[in-house]
């Protein structure tokens, strides 16, 4: 069974500030939003889907919990009219920490709403003071908790190379979110976009946009550290969109169409170098065997991860194969038979 959302985007409604990297109407290609329009989008997109395919409702793109109480109750209406037809099975929406409270998660708890992802962007308040995100860690700690103990799906949003932002301090938000029960988390490394105080702190040097290459040995470690907590990433990166590469939405900044599988690919490298020194493989001719859906990451472009085990072990891999019922990459001595 496939999972669909059908994202109902609401560009910057119920956003208090403007914090220094957020563009959302660069960022989703809404430049407005139409609540009669709404119905139509969430037509368009079921009218695409087959039986199988187990459908949500998706607010994204603001605040939702902080947009006006009636336009809110009004899209919760109609999306859990959708829910009552069987045409969907549940809701989810993104917002902000500060945000969330008793009364708000009352109310959505009268509806089908299934996931609540927050954008914490980081745990850290010196970081979230340079990113005037106007709320601090504690408050977005307590949001998390309030969530999770509600019974709602916890999703965590964070990013990678924020201003004030180390490696360590990226670290300690990922560990954070999860000892405080996400079920699944993105992470988005920091792009620069026109119009926005980033671009203005970029252009007279008051910040440095991460390189493609930092963005994904920053992030690596993150992403491990969620897999070894068993955490699914649902996306690394910001989805590719015309808009988003465009040289008038985007100043600086890592944003590669393949960032995503790059950073995932460095991720299962360091595991799979691992391995090899582990079982004292280097400098030996290996095969790995690799789960289907992470055979293209773990050889990485142009068979760049091959040639730096190869470079960086001494190891020779004579095989890449894709071998269904695995969960991580195996590593064996090619004279070794498959048991």
């Amino acid at each position: 069974m496939r999972h669909v959302n059908i994202p109902v985007f609401i560009p910057h409604l119920g956003c208090p500030n403007q914090c220094v990297f957020c563009n959302q109407r660069s960022i989703s290609e809404h430049q407005s939003f139409s609540e009669e329009g709404v119905r139509a989008e969430i037509e368009q997109v079921l009218s695409t889907l087959v039986p199988e395919d187990e459908a949500e409702i998706a607010f994204f793109g603001g605040s939702f919990t902080g947009i006006d109480r009636g336009l809110m109750c009004r899209l919760l209406d109609l999306a859990q009219t959708y829910v009552k037809e069987g045409r969907v099975a549940s809701i989810r929406l993104s917002t902000r920490p500060d945000y969330i409270n008793a009364e708000i998660l009352s109310i959505l708890s009268r509806y089908s709403v299934k996931t609540i992802e927050l954008g914490l962007q980081s745990m850290d308040d010196a970081v979230l003071l340079a990113c005037r995100r106007g709320h601090t860690a504690r408050e977005a700690e307590v949001a998390c908790r309030a969530v999770v103990a509600a019974g709602f799906s916890l999703v965590g949003q964070m990013m990678i190379g924020l201003p004030s932002a180390t490696p360590e301090s990226e670290m300690q938000t990922a560990q954070k979110i999860c000892d405080l029960g996400a079920s699944a988390v993105r992470i988005y490394p920091t792009v620069v976009f026109y119009d926005t105080p980033l671009c203005e702190m970029t252009q007279h040097g008051l910040y440095a946009p991460l390189s493609v290459k930092e963005a994904v040995e920053r992030t690596a470690p993150v992403l491990q550290l969620f897999r070894a907590r068993a955490i699914p990433c649902i996306r690394v990166g910001l989805c590719a969109t015309e808009s988003l590469t465009s040289p008038e939405a985007v100043l600086a900044g890592p944003n590669h169409p393949a960032l995503g599988e790059m950073i995932l690919g460095e991720c299962l490298y360091q595991k799979l170098k691992e391995k090899v020194l582990q079982l004292g493989l280097a400098g030996q001719r290996i095969i790995l065997e690799v789960p289907p859906r992470e055979l293209s990451a773990t050889v990485g472009q142009h068979r760049c991860n091959i040639e730096k085990l190869q470079r960086e072990t001494g190891a020779t891999v004579h095989r890449v194969v894709a071998c269904e019922g695995i969960a991580e990459c195996r590593v064996r001595p090619h004279s070794q038979k498959t048991v």
